[in-house]
């Protein structure tokens, strides 16, 4: 404070910018420090979008993303190879397909041709040739087939003695239902002419299911039964 002229004129220290004044301020803003800038990430923050830019992959990832899907794919591979071979041993062991029936012709032609033969012998006849239909029948049938025609075979002898009975058997049909190494089951449809002396000749058909086994290279008829 001091005196001129008589007034007093008051001095205030000046210690900062005049309040209001823009330039001033501006003058007097303080600049970020070093501490400041260091706490700012370039890599991780977009300048233009002021967003956090994700990190990238560590190197390596795709080749193990890659590993990932062909070992994915060889397992997926095997799973499906492994349900078709199981698959096709369930075809190739069902029973259709272990049917030499459907498959071998020349296997059904033969079991068909001796059962046709067997039966045509055992089941002819005439008044004075029994002993030789006898003797084809234990050449021919075997098992059960055998033991059901030797006991009713010996009535039928003595009824064809007695009326001078001829009886005569034609095949007309034989069909393979199943048909493996050994074993064979057929189907047999026959026509059987009966004569009697003195009389007029009948006819009749008759159906019947018949097994037969390989034996010694020749199908033997070993069960028959009427259908």
């Amino acid at each position: 404070m001091r005196r001129q002229g008589g007034a007093t004129a008051v001095t205030t220290p000046t210690e900062g910018p005049a309040a209001g004044d823009p330039v001033a301020e501006a003058l007097t803003t303080e600049e970020p420090t070093a501490e400041d800038l260091a706490t700012e990430d370039p890599a991780t923050e977009d300048p233009a979008t002021d967003e956090t830019v994700p990190d990238e992959a560590p190197p390596g990832a795709g080749h193990r993303r890659l590993r990932l899907v062909a070992w994915t794919l060889v397992a997926a591979l095997l799973v499906a190879g492994g349900g078709l071979f199981v698959m096709g041993r369930q075809l190739r062991d069902t029973p259709a397909t272990s049917n030499a029936a459907l498959t071998d012709s020349e296997a059904t032609t033969r079991v068909a041709g001796d059962v046709t033969n067997a039966l045509g012998k055992v089941f002819s006849y005439s008044p004075s040739a029994t002993a030789v239909t006898k003797e084809s029948a234990k050449q021919l049938l075997a098992g059960k087939a055998l033991q059901q025609y030797a006991a009713l075979f010996g009535q039928v002898e003595k009824q064809a003695a007695e009326q001078k009975l001829t009886l005569t058997t034609h095949v007309v049909r034989a069909g393979v239902t199943r048909l493996t190494d050994d074993s064979a089951h057929l189907l047999v449809f026959l026509d059987q002419v009966y004569e009697r002396r003195g009389k007029t000749a009948s006819t009749a058909a008759a159906q019947l299911s018949v097994t037969a086994q390989l034996r010694d290279g020749r199908w033997t008829i070993v069960e028959i039964t009427s259908r």
